[in-house]
C-alpha cells in the first residue's frame, strides 16, 4: 500500500540534499563539491577493491563531472590570477589521473587524486571564516547604500 522503505529514506535524503544545496553559501557549495567528489572516490577504491566493475567506473566517472563540471567549472579564471590558472591546472591533472585508474584498473591514482582533493579541501575549509566576514561585510555596504 505504501512506498517501501528503502524509497522513502532516499527521498528523505534527497530533499534533505536539496534543502541544504538551496540555503548553502558559495563557499558551503564548493565544500560539498570536494565532499561529493572524495565519496565517489572512495566508492571507486570500494569497487575496484571487489573486483565490481561496473560501479568502479561508475563512481570514478562521477568524480570526473564533479572535478570537471563543478569544481573546475567554477573557477573564475578572469579574478583568481595565478592560483586559478594552478588550480584548474591541478583539477585537469586530477580528472586524468582518475580516468587513468579506471581505465587500467589501478588504485594508485584513487589514493593520489583522494589525498590531493582532502588537502584542497582542508585549505578551503580553512578560508570559511575569512569568506563569511567579507560576504557580510559587502552585505552591510549593500543594505547601508540602499538605504
Amino acid at each position: 500500500m505504501f512506498g517501501s522503505m528503502p524509497q522513502g529514506a532516499n527521498a528523505y535524503a534527497n530533499i534533505g540534499v536539496e534543502t541544504g544545496v538551496l540555503a548553502a553559501s558559495p563557499h558551503k557549495l564548493i565544500t560539498m563539491l570536494f565532499d561529493g567528489a572524495l565519496v565517489a572516490i572512495a566508492m571507486g577504491q570500494k569497487y575496484m577493491k571487489a573486483g565490481d566493475i561496473k560501479n568502479k567506473g561508475e563512481s570514478i566517472t562521477k568524480a570526473i563531472l564533479i572535478i570537471e563540471s563543478g569544481l573546475r567549472a567554477s573557477l573564475n579564471k578572469n579574478v583568481g590570477g595565478e592560483l586559478t590558472g594552478n588550480l584548474d591546472a591541478l583539477y585537469e591533472y586530477m580528472a586524468r589521473r582518475l580516468f587513468v585508474a579506471n581505465v587500467e584498473n589501478t588504485p594508485e591514482p584513487l589514493d593520489e587524486v583522494h589525498a590531493l582533493l582532502e588537502d584542497i579541501r582542508s585549505s578551503w575549509e580553512g578560508i570559511g571564516g575569512e569568506v563569511a566576514k567579507l560576504a557580510q561585510q559587502q552585505a552591510d555596504a549593500r543594505a547601508q547604500a540602499a538605504a
